[in-house]
């Protein structure tokens, strides 16, 4: 490679890099606890649920419980399951009868307990699973303020991977086997930065190009749309088959009675193994009530699979049906893999083990980045303002990125000791707790400390969260275990591993001053 190429690809890499690298560790981290977000939900809850995506209901009861206090005559009503708790999403449409009271012809969504039928708002449900997962996408900042953020830090950090990959081309090889601990701290960072950033080079490039593609696809699309079809984006949904069939309301109440848990059940025969995840109920009580009843099958079994039956309810006949076997096109396809690559369900605990340890390596690969940058900066004919205004980006950076670790092993123990606690409260816990530790490490002015005790205090932190919660709960790990709580177990399990190893690391940390310390 030229010089002159060499020196493009250095300076894109490294600029675009330092850009985005304190919101792009604050992604892969709170990102990296996503891949347990239900069992972090569960365990805040102190509750269990088996290892499915199927909904467990008892639809009928359900029903006739909202009924009571919602009145669902008319009403379109969609029940959901998009994580694995033992709540579902219920979406009520208004009222379709025109004689009904306004109350009754305005939409709801709520939460609803399958085991109690108790219902939650979101705000009510919200929990620390909910808020970690929302913080990698930003969603805490105003929409699409926060959307559109970090999808275009997926896009800067694809580029700054491509320019990664080009800048070490012509010596990939050699140095990813290459790791000189003992030479100078510069070479130190850069050996760990290039192997590391090589291992985690596919995990990287996947969750760069489907983060850049969630949260900006709507930039994506519009242009198409405005083109191909001229503006009518109900077109494109349909196109797409996201629009579910239309059922005239009758205005007239089934003659019949009717039981929505034989529909499902029907549907569930249909196909062995088929997962129940979504049932759709058209013009409930209505004389042309419909229920559609989708779901899929397990991902060891297919990795894509969705299937659809609709019936009429009035005669029990089949209006539709999609095999989930056979009848899945490329379109299917499409919709259905870059949701699951993404989101890494599809493999159980070991892929989720694994898309953390690789989330966190990333972490450290931008942490690294900073610190390469910050040592090749510190040359002895470099004036020293410049070399202290260097030494404050890098403690800034580090101090907002190190402290997300002893803020969240302190909103575990939060949540769980305060709960229940509002989305306001988590917000107040997460946000001001991390402000001050900021500011803490700032005024310490030491990037060495700062290194150090993130670590140290995040790892007393993580051991006092599953004694927090036997304490609370009453449920102990090894009782969890015994009672078969795997989720419950699994989280204080993780944090005893991981402060464990963060510990180890804290008190190997070389005391090796690479920059100027303010005084």
């Amino acid at each position: 490679m030229n010089n002159r190429n060499y020196n493009i690809y250095f300076h894109t890499h490294t600029v675009s890099g330092i850009v985005i690298s304190v919101v792009l560790f604050v992604i892969f981290f709170a990102g990296s606890f996503s891949f347990f977000r239900d069992e972090i939900i569960n365990w805040e809850r102190n509750e269990s649920v088996t290892q499915t995506k199927e909904i467990e209901l008892d639809y009928d009861a359900a029903l006739k419980t909202l009924d009571k206090k919602h009145i669902l005559a008319g009403r379109n009503i969609s029940i959901s399951k998009s994580s694995n708790e033992r709540r579902v999403n219920i979406y009520l449409e208004g009222t379709q009868d025109t004689l009904a009271p306004a109350q009754q012809k305005e939409g709801q969504f709520f939460y609803l307990d399958t085991k109690t039928f108790k219902t939650q708002t979101y705000e009510e449900s919200y929990s620390l699973g909910e808020f970690l997962y929302r913080l990698h996408f930003l969603a805490q900042v105003p929409y699409p303020i926060g959307y559109y953020l970090s999808g275009f830090i997926a896009l800067f950090f694809l580029f700054a991977i491509i320019t990664g990959v080009l800048l070490h081309w012509n010596k990939i090889i050699s140095n990813f086997y290459m790791f000189r601990p003992k030479e100078k701290l510069k070479t130190l960072w850069t050996d760990a930065h290039t192997a590391l950033g090589m291992i985690g080079l596919p995990f990287q490039f996947v969750y760069a190009v489907t983060g850049a593609f969630f949260m900006i696809k709507l930039l994506i699309v519009a242009p198409a749309v405005m083109a191909l079809y001229k503006g009518d984006d109900a077109k494109l949904y349909e196109d797409l088959e996201y629009n579910d069939p239309t059922f005239k309301f009758e205005n007239k109440k089934i003659a019949n009675p009717f039981s929505i848990n034989e529909f499902v059940d029907k549907a569930k025969r249909n196909w062995k193994n088929f997962e129940i995840t979504n049932v759709e109920i058209k013009n409930y009580g209505d004389s042309n009530m419909h229920i559609l009843v989708n779901g899929e099958m397990p991902y060891d079994q297919k990795f894509t699979a969705v299937g659809k039956v609709i019936y009429k309810i009035a005669d029990g006949k089949v209006v539709a049906k999609k095999d989930p076997i056979t009848e899945n096109k490329y379109l299917d396809v499409v919709k259905n893999v870059l949701y699951r690559i993404h989101y890494g369900d599809y493999g159980g605990y070991a892929l989720k083990i694994i898309s953390f340890v690789l989330g966190i390596i990333t972490c450290f690969v931008i942490i690294s980045g900073v610190m390469i940058w910050l040592v090749a900066r510190e040359k002895k004919n470099m004036p020293e303002k410049k070399r202290r205004f260097n030494n404050s980006v890098a403690r800034i950076y580090l101090a907002i990125s190190l402290s997300m670790y002893p803020v969240t092993a302190l909103a575990f123990i939060g949540t769980k000791v305060f709960h229940p606690l509002s989305q306001t409260n988590i917000y107040s816990l997460y946000f001001i707790s991390w402000l001050l530790l900021i500011v803490f490490f700032l005024l310490k002015r030491d990037i060495n400390f700062t290194n150090k005790w993130s670590l140290i205090s995040g790892s007393i932190l993580g051991f006092l969260i599953p004694i927090a919660n036997g304490i609370v709960s009453g449920n102990w790990f090894w009782n969890s275990f015994l009672k078969n709580h795997i989720q419950v177990f699994f989280i204080d399990v993780f944090w005893i591993v991981l402060a464990s190893i963060t510990l180890y690391v804290s008190y190997h940390l070389k005391r090796e001053t690479a920059t100027v310390t303010e005084k």
